[in-house]
């Protein structure tokens, strides 16, 4: 166990000490500043300029900015559509895997572009090697519009009083060309090399020790799982995800692919400390997040590793902890631990069945989820932190009687109501998705008997499950859930639309909004937005909006199937 526990914090210290020189890379390329990478990749860029008609020297305000984001994504959303309910007859089939059905497609579709990669499909039997690389693109386009994003609001927070945010075609083309490609094929390289498949032959058949034959399923595993970490986009080459021993073969994988899903979303709280010169500032922010990933971490690792009390009752002896639903390559503390990164960060990758572990457990893989913002997705993840920082500032100056000031900018109604609208957007989708399913199914129990395989409490956490997933833009689901129904794939992607782009909107609307503003410079009397004090208060805020919020829905699930073991 002892030896468990170490690996938990060299995989956390490893990924922090990779992002910090990461950050400082991302903070140069948003500001412009040479690198070396530039003498290879700016022909690159260039030719995507060329190619599409942009001129990525043109600045934008942060409406033009929204609308080329939209933009791509609603063309890829089409192309998404297109290749999915046609993958039967399209070419690299070698398998024969179906075309999808239109709500699938759908709920497919939505999920990739926006970077949630819920998946109610299994990927050996659903999906066509076409299908699988046009998701491996959309996983770069996804997290590339995120990283994007981030550096609009990152450019508004540094200027003093302008509407010009610089490009956003710039900040994509260099967050998928210079920091997710260059990354992805040394991940899948180590993946490769190790054991993941790396293939477009379809599938193998091999003999098993009792004689029998078994065909196996490969493909372009490696590369496939090296950008669904890396972008926070979670989506498995295969159903199983990171459980499945070709997508992750032993524990020096499982190391690689944590880390690598870890490394941009804490990477770019340090590229924002660069490119506004404010290093304590990022580090008040990591501090804030890193302390709720560790509240949340902690109990989660204990309660796995102490083993599940009514198997203890039994007399069966768990000196590995809770394995059940765990790979024993990985062990009860690396899984747990994966549970809690996957679901802070957004990743929504698995190397182990949420479904089965603890009641607390399973509740910290749903606060994860719920608050949204401790580390969070490639770009998004800081936005989010961003609107609690809003709401704190303003809270804090009517405390003290000032006029709210961040970073020189005074905060207004205008400001507070878009970030009280996407505060409580997230609950609201979570509660009232979770509400209309229970009323649902409570209503015929025999019609939808296919929804749950545990019905009760953990029934009920199934399904919150989901629309907590959906709308946190994570992915990860409790498994016991038949998922795979019109209803489902439909509600969940419209709650993956809206959970996506307004989360989005808002922030960049707010910083493009205190970007036009008046500077106004520091005094004796500006609040300070980067010491401990500070960052309490955000925690405190972040605590009574978000999680708070979903105390009852916790109740009425797994704090009540906690009570009744």
């Amino acid at each position: 166990m002892n030896s468990e526990i170490l690996g938990i914090i060299l995989m956390f210290f490893l990924a922090v000490s990779l992002a910090i020189p990461l950050g400082r890379y991302i903070g140069r390329l948003f500001s412009n500043e040479k690198t070396w990478l530039d003498k290879i990749l700016n022909p690159i860029d260039n030719l995507f300029y060329k190619l599409s008609g942009i001129n990525s020297d043109k600045e934008m305000n942060w409406k033009q900015h929204l609308l080329a984001l939209l933009t791509i994504n609603l063309v890829w959303f089409l192309v998404a559509m297109l290749v999915l309910t046609n993958m039967s007859w399209l070419p690299m089939n070698p398998d024969n895997n179906p075309s999808m059905s239109g709500d699938l497609a759908f709920n497919t579709a939505v999920s990739f572009v926006c970077n949630t990669n819920l998946q109610h499909y299994s990927g050996e039997t659903g999906m066509s090697y076409l299908g699988q690389l046009t998701l491996m693109l959309w996983q770069f386009i996804s997290a590339g519009c995120g990283m994007a994003a981030a550096a609009v609001v990152f450019t508004a927070m540094k200027e003093r009083t302008t509407d010009k945010l610089g490009n956003f075609y710039f900040f994509f083309v260099r967050s998928c060309t210079r920091i997710l490609f260059p990354i992805a094929v040394i991940v899948a390289s180590l993946l490769a090399f190790d054991g993941t498949p790396m293939t477009f032959e379809g599938k193998d058949v091999i003999t098993n020790l009792q004689g029998d034959k078994i065909e196996v399923s490969r493909g372009p595993v490696a590369a496939f799982v090296a950008i669904k970490h890396l972008g926070t986009n979670g989506g498995g080459f295969f159903g199983p995800n990171s459980a499945h021993p070709l997508e992750n073969p032993n524990y020096f994988t499982n190391i690689v692919e944590i880390v690598t899903q870890m490394l941009i979303p804490l990477a770019m709280i340090f590229a924002m400390g660069y490119m506004l010169k404010r290093r304590k500032l990022a580090w008040t922010i990591f501090g804030v997040m890193t302390i709720g990933f560790l509240l949340l971490m902690f109990p989660t690792v204990i309660s796995e590793t102490g083993g599940n009390p009514a198997i203890s009752e039994m007399g069966i002896s768990q000196t590995m902890g809770n394995m059940e639903g765990k790979e024993i390559r990985f062990g009860s503390a690396a899984s747990a631990y994966w549970s809690i990164a996957t679901t802070v960060i957004s990743t929504g990758s698995i190397n182990s069945m949420h479904d089965s572990f603890m009641p607390i457990s399973g509740m910290n893989q749903l606060l994860g989820m719920m608050v949204n913002c401790f580390y969070g997705g490639v770009g998004v993840g800081f936005l989010n932190f961003y609107i609690f920082i809003i709401l704190a500032v303003f809270i804090s100056g009517l405390m003290v009687g000032r006029t709210p000031e961040f970073l020189g900018k005074k905060i207004e109604a205008k400001e507070m109501k878009i970030a009280m609208m996407i505060a409580l957007l997230h609950p609201f989708l979570i509660l009232a998705g979770t509400a209309i399913a229970s009323y649902t199914y409570a209503n015929n129990p025999e019609a939808y008997t296919s929804w749950l395989n545990n019905p009760g409490f953990h029934g009920f956490s199934e399904m919150l499950y989901e629309f907590t997933s959906s709308s946190a833009n994570n992915g990860s689901g409790f498994e016991g859930l038949g998922d795979n129904t019109p209803f489902w794939n439909i509600a969940c992607g419209i709650v993956m639309l809206m959970a996506r782009y307004l989360p989005i909107i808002g922030p960049v609307a707010i910083a493009g909004s205190l970007a036009a503003k008046k500077y106004i410079p520091e005094s004796a009397g500006t609040l300070k937005t980067d010491t401990s004090t500070f960052g309490l208060m955000v925690f405190a805020v972040i605590a009574l909006v978000a999680a708070l919020s979903f105390f009852p829905a916790l109740a009425l699930g797994p704090i009540a199937e906690y009570f009744s073991i």
